[in-house]
């Protein structure tokens, strides 16, 4: 099967993810990209910019595709409208990573609701749908609704039906090796360590994480601490401050460019945490429990559907959790691999490859 790939988004968590595919499935891919910035700019020009490119370079004519896979952040209603002849009976699948209802934003009033739109007559314009996570579906459905409630003169009957009726959830695969091969890395100490390993930004809720730890301070019990994660020009202040005021339990503060050197400080921990307010899967958390690290995450989001009971927590519970779990012992490597194994590659390939062979599609 020849598939051709559209992703306006190249980096990060969408290039990780398209690495895997590309690798785990047994079919000729050719992707068209952009970088990775600008992500409202790919959102309104890059399905016009897409099919510039198709239309003028031979190349793509050439070669006949069975399948057309975007990204979300690609308007497919308006790449459909756009796309040179060759390309117009063949089947779009589209794969959301995020959708621009639940994607935080700072104020409320901030959030161009246009970008949620944009999602929505994608959906309608593809073919078939994965999403990453059950939470990103109903979270999605959940925001097309508030926003339709409020459409002036029209209603739009039968869409959410459409939408379910060619939806999946397709969890994005990990590859594991990396990390599994750091095992033998680990230094085993005399204290628990603890792993924030998330991006460094308000909607994972860091002051909660790290307000609990200065309690836990002063209260003498004994830690330590490894902080990763990407962080931007604009960070939250708690940042500088947990640096200074948690200065003797750290072990390792800051962004691990190489991923080896990731995996091997992962393999140090004993513990890892999150306090997201927004979450559509959780690799991060996934990765650092791969390690050996035992999870404490909230019991909501797209957590429920990853983790069992025990390792989640009520918001109010969160510091007795955290505390319950420092006294407990880092998970065994075949415990690490239990609760992830069916989040890899090598588990999640069949599911990509009947989601993408599917006759109806």
């Amino acid at each position: 099967m020849n598939i051709l790939v559209l992703e306006s988004y190249y980096g990060g968590s969408h290039k990780a993810f398209l690495a895997g595919l590309t690798t785990h499935l047994p079919y000729s891919f050719d992707l068209l990209t952009l970088p990775a910035h600008s992500w409202k700019w790919r959102m309104r020009l890059a399905a016009p910019y897409f099919a510039d490119v198709l239309t003028g370079d031979p190349r793509y004519a050439d070669k006949k595709y069975e399948r057309i896979f975007c990204s979300s952040l690609v308007d497919v209603a308006a790449l459909r409208g756009l796309l040179p002849k060759y390309l117009r009976d063949i089947p779009i699948l589209t794969y959301f990573h995020e959708n621009q209802f639940a994607y935080p934003v700072q104020l409320p009033d901030a959030r161009d609701v246009h970008f949620g739109l944009t999602n929505l007559t994608t959906a309608l314009a593809s073919d078939r749908l994965a999403f990453n996570s059950q939470y990103n579906l109903d979270s999605f459905l959940a925001g097309c609704r508030d926003l339709l409630a409020k459409m002036p003169d029209m209603s739009l009957t039968g869409y959410e039906a459409s939408i379910r009726a060619k939806a999946t959830i397709l969890y994005p695969g990990l590859d594991f090796s990396t990390i599994d091969s750091c095992w033998h890395d680990r230094q085993t100490g005399s204290l628990p360590v603890l792993v924030w390993n998330h991006r460094w930004e308000h909607d994972k809720n860091p002051e909660l994480f790290f307000e609990t730890l200065y309690a836990l301070s002063e209260q003498g019990v004994s830690f330590g601490l490894i902080v990763l994660g990407e962080s931007f020009k604009s960070r939250p202040k708690v940042f500088a401050q947990a640096q200074e005021r948690l200065a003797d339990r750290i072990v390792h503060f800051g962004y691990a460019e190489d991923y080896r050197e990731y995996c091997r400080l992962l393999c140090q921990g004993d513990i890892v945490v999150s306090t997201a307010n927004h979450e559509f899967y959780g690799m991060a958390v996934l990765e650092a429990v791969r390690s050996g690290c035992r999870p404490v995450v909230p019991d909501r989001l797209s957590y429920r559907e990853l983790f069992a009971p025990a390792f989640r927590y009520e918001d109010a519970g969160f510091a007795r959790q955290l505390r319950s779990a420092l006294g407990a012992e880092r998970l065994k490597q075949h415990e690490a691999h239990t609760l992830t194994g069916r989040f890899s590659w090598p588990e999640l390939a069949g599911s990509y490859r009947q989601w993408f062979e599917e006759e109806n599609a």
